[in-house]
C-alpha cells in the first residue's frame, strides 16, 4: 500500500477525475478556470517559465501587460486540457467525434496506406489526447510512448484512462524502442510528444532562434523503418471545439552518414513544431526549461 505522501497525488487526480466528470460541463469549466486562476497566481517559477517560451514563441514581440495576458490563458489552457483528460473516459465515441473538426487528414490516410508505419509528432499543445482518442475511436488505432510518473500506482492510473480512450500505452525507458520498431514495421501509428527532450540526449536543434535539444527518436525511427513523420497539433477552440491541423509528411531519405541524417530530420522537425506552436503559442503547454538559458 503506497504511504500517504505517496498517496496524495493519486486521491488528488482520481479525485479531480470524480468531480470533472460528475459536474455538468458549464460548472466544470467554470472550476477549471477558477483552478487555472489560482495556478497562475501561486506558481511563480512555473510562471516566469511560461512568461520565457511565449517570448520566444512570439519572437519577442510580447511584454507588458500583453504577455501577462497570453500567461493567464496559457494557464486556462492546461486546466481545460486536464479537465477535458478526466472528462474523456466517459465521453460517446459519438461526442468525441463530433467535438473535432480536422484538415489534412487525407496525409494520415496516405502514409496509413503505403504501410510503412506511422510517426505522429506533436508538441504539448492543446488537446493532444482528445486528439488521440479521435483517432483511436475513428479507425486510426495508435501507440503513444508516455514518460513514467512516480508512484507507479500513478502511472498506472494514467495508462489505464489513457487504455479506456483507446490508446495503447507504451512507458518510456529500455524496452521502448524494440516496442515501437515492431508497431511501425507492422504498419502501424506511433505518436511522440517530441518538443521537450526528457533524457537529455537528443539532438542539438536550432528551435525557435535558440539553440537546445529536441529528441532524436522520430528521425531514428524513420530512417531506420522507413516510417512518414507527421506533424499534427489539436488546438482548442473557443465553445469546448477542437481543430486538428495534419501536416504533409516531413521528407526522410538517406544521403550520408546516419548520424548526420539524424540531425537533419530532426532539425526539420523541429520547425515542423515551431510552425505548429507559433499558430497559437497560449496553448502550448510546456512549463519546464527546455533550453540551457532556462536553468542558467
Amino acid at each position: 500500500m503506497p504511504s500517504l505522501r505517496k498517496a496524495v497525488p493519486i486521491v488528488a487526480y482520481r479525485g479531480g477525475a470524480a468531480v470533472a466528470r460528475t459536474l455538468p460541463a458549464p460548472l466544470a469549466a467554470v472550476a477549471a478556470r477558477a483552478t487555472a486562476a489560482a495556478m497562475a497566481a501561486g506558481m511563480r517559477d512555473r510562471r516566469h517559465m511560461i512568461e520565457r517560451h511565449l517570448r520566444r514563441a512570439t519572437d519577442g514581440r510580447l511584454s507588458g501587460v500583453a504577455l501577462q495576458r497570453e500567461v493567464q490563458k496559457a494557464f486556462a489552457s492546461y486546466a481545460r486540457y486536464w479537465l477535458e483528460a478526466f472528462r474523456l473516459p466517459s465521453m460517446s465515441a459519438e461526442q468525441v467525434t463530433r467535438g473535432l473538426t480536422h484538415e489534412g487528414i487525407e496525409h494520415l490516410d496516405a502514409a496509413v496506406a503505403a504501410g510503412k508505419g506511422v510517426i505522429l509528432v506533436t508538441p504539448h499543445l492543446g488537446g493532444w489526447d482528445f486528439g488521440g482518442a479521435w483517432l483511436g475511436m475513428n479507425g486510426y488505432p495508435i501507440t503513444v510512448v508516455v514518460e513514467p510518473i512516480e508512484p507507479p500506482e500513478l502511472f498506472e492510473w494514467f495508462a489505464a484512462w489513457r487504455t479506456s480512450i483507446g490508446l495503447t500505452v507504451v512507458p518510456l525507458g529500455p524496452q521502448v524502442g524494440t516496442t515501437v520498431l515492431r508497431v511501425l514495421k507492422g504498419g502501424g501509428t506511433v505518436a511522440l510528444l517530441s518538443d521537450r527532450d526528457i533524457g537529455g540526449t537528443g539532438v542539438a536543434v536550432d528551435f525557435f532562434g535558440e539553440r537546445t535539444t529536441l529528441p532524436s527518436g522520430p528521425a531514428t525511427l524513420a530512417l531506420r523503418t522507413g516510417a512518414a513523420i507527421i506533424p499534427v497539433a489539436v488546438y482548442f477552440e473557443p465553445g469546448g471545439g477542437h481543430r486538428a491541423v495534419v501536416h504533409p509528411a516531413l521528407p526522410v531519405v538517406r544521403t550520408g552518414r546516419f548520424r548526420e541524417d539524424v540531425s537533419r530530420v530532426t532539425q526539420d522537425v523541429a520547425d515542423a513544431l515551431e510552425a505548429m506552436i507559433r499558430r497559437d503559442p497560449s496553448q502550448w503547454h510546456l512549463f519546464q526549461p527546455n533550453w540551457p538559458s532556462d536553468r542558467a
